[in-house]
């Protein structure tokens, strides 16, 4: 957790997307790309992937319950969530 906190810290006045998934999970391998050309697309906005399995303690404290899901921080808070259905929109 410390290490995610520090991202957040250092992306400073950035957006910061982290983008929480799973090895294992399919949708989120399925949406990977589009979360790829987002980055792409969005220079400014910093993109962070967050492997639940890896990061169990990180996506505890962020009250993660399924995947993928979406987390928007600015300045080290959290601002926004989103599923998928509501990035499609985008």
């Amino acid at each position: 957790y410390k290490e995610f906190k520090e991202f957040l810290k250092s992306a400073g006045p950035h957006l910061v997307v982290a983008d929480f998934s799973a090895k294992w999970c399919g949708p989120c391998k399925m949406i990977r790309p589009f979360v790829h050309g987002l980055a792409v697309r969005y220079e400014n906005v910093l993109f962070c992937n967050v492997d639940v399995d890896l990061a169990g303690d990180v996506a505890d404290l962020c009250h993660i319950v399924s995947m993928p899901t979406f987390q928007f921080f600015m300045r080290g808070e959290k601002v926004s969530v989103a599923k998928k259905y509501s990035l499609v929109l985008l």
